[in-house]
This record gives C-alpha cells, structure tokens and sequence, in this order.
C-alpha cells in the first residue's frame, strides 16, 4: 500500500500521515450487503455511562463480510477492493458464477478481475480459501477458523498472517503473527496470503479531531487527577502516581491476564515470549 505525507499548511496536517488508498477502486459499497450501525455513546440499556471516552464519531455502515467462505467450488470474480470504516484490512466485492455477491478480507496482492474459489480441491493461491490440511508448508494465511465451520476467528487484522510451519495427524501447527506457536485442527479453513493494507501501523491522526470523528473522546490520564478519582492521582507537584494500574486498582503493566488452567494451553506449544507450555 501507499502512504501519503501531507504538506503542513495547518497544524493537523503537519504530523499527518494518511493512507493514500491506491489499491481501493471504488467508493461506493454494494448496498444489499451493508447494515445499519447503531452508536450507544458508552451507554448501557438504562442509558447511563458504562464506557468513558466514548461519543460522537461519523455515521457509518456494518459491511457484511464472508468469514466462512462455505460457497464451496463456486468460482467467484473480485469486482472491487473497497475501503470498510469497521476494521483495519481492506475489503473485495466477489461476484459468483451463480449471481450471488460477498465481501471478504481483501489480501494483499489481490486484483480485480481475479478468479478465486473455496474447496477442498482449490488450488493453494491468493485469496482461495481450504483446508489447512491441503496447504502446502510454509503457506502464508489469514481468516483462520478455530473450529470447522465456525468462520475465521483469527488473523483478520491489516497486515497479519500466520505461517503453516508443520502438520501432524490431528493438527496444523501455526506461527501465530505474535510469534506464538499453536495448533489448530488441520480439517479448519484458512484464506491464502497477507490481509491487505500492510503500512496501516504507519499512520498517524496528526490531530485530535481525527479521533473524534472514530467516536473516540479524549482520555485523561490517571496521574492528572485527584486521589478520590484514581489510584494514581495526587500528589505535590507532577507526582509520578506509583505503579500504573486502572481507576479499580488492576496492574496495567506486566500482569498476566490469560486464565489458568485453560482448555486450550494444551494447544500452545511456545507462547509468544519464548516460553514453551506444552512438553
């Protein structure tokens, strides 16, 4: 993808670094597949506030994107790449054989015009979805189910892939994007390639309002406030405010948060700091 550097003829565009959306191909969205989106401004059903720093942001619809790819040895054309104000990845209209149109996670590399297909058959190549079973080693996937038939849970985020480093009866051992080793039952559909829109780590808002217009309100810090309001207020002067840990007292920093005892830990061959779980 590209990135565009704006010149700074005002302040929110001097640190500015936007996407310059040269893959996407059309601004218009296939209406039969968008549903609406409701905003909720950080609340709850009695209407009061669960959620700070929520509110505001730009209308917006939910665009229903295929994570199951079960239209099974149906060739589909990619109509259009397009731009989804849900998720970081790109998406890719698809037009079936049989008339029928869905989005899916655009991978990188993807064209229109291009052919792709779901099947146990198809062959491994950008944008086909299979059974990790019939994927060679060393694949590069993403959109990858947990359980058969589920959908894909895993790997949809812009950039991510997971590698297929091997296979053994039951299970396909992947490199997670974290560095993770996991298995994952090999009878589970993956989508070939890299998701789309790989330089998205790069961009920078250059301004607040940019925020805003996600719905996202400006956050204070712990440290700033008084000690009736958090853990870390008070203090004489700019105290460093101890520990850093939430207004209900968790650690922020260096916490485990992964359930013990957990029914997959025995999936996890190494965790994504080096350690192995499994023996």
């Amino acid at each position: 993808m590209a990135l565009k550097k704006y010149k700074p003829i005002t302040a929110g565009t001097r640190w500015k670094i936007g996407n310059a959306y040269a893959e996407i191909t059309t601004s218009t969205p296939e209406k039969s597949l968008l549903e609406p989106v409701k905003k909720s401004g950080g609340r709850n059903a009695q209407g009061r506030r669960s959620m700070r720093y929520i509110g505001g942001g730009h209308k917006k619809h939910y665009r229903i994107i295929d994570f199951k790819r079960n239209k099974y040895n149906v060739e589909a054309t990619v109509a259009s790449i397009e731009y989804d104000p849900n998720r970081s990845a790109f998406i890719a209209l698809l037009n079936y054989a049989d008339g029928e149109k869905r989005y899916i996670l655009a991978p990188q590399g993807l064209q229109v015009g291009t052919k792709v297909m779901s099947g146990d058959e198809v062959a491994p190549e950008i944008g086909n979805a299979l059974q990790m079973k019939n994927m060679p080693l060393g694949t590069m996937i993403h959109n990858i189910e947990m359980q058969p038939g589920q959908g894909g849970k895993l790997v949809r985020s812009a950039g991510a892939s997971a590698q297929l480093a091997n296979k053994e009866e039951k299970y396909a051992v992947l490199k997670m994007p974290s560095g993770e080793l996991r298995k994952i039952l090999i009878n589970c559909y993956a989508t070939i390639g890299v998701v789309s829109n790989s330089d998205h780590n790069l961009e920078t808002a250059g301004k607040a309002g940019a925020n805003r217009w996600k719905g996202i309100r400006p956050r204070n810090r712990g440290v700033a406030m008084n000690p009736v309001d958090h853990p870390m207020g008070g203090g004489e002067g700019r105290a460093s405010g101890g520990h850093p840990r939430s207004r209900t007292g968790k650690y922020a920093k260096g916490e485990k948060t992964r359930t013990k005892g957990k029914g997959s830990d025995k999936l996890i061959i190494q965790r994504r700091d080096g350690k192995k779980l499994t023996k």
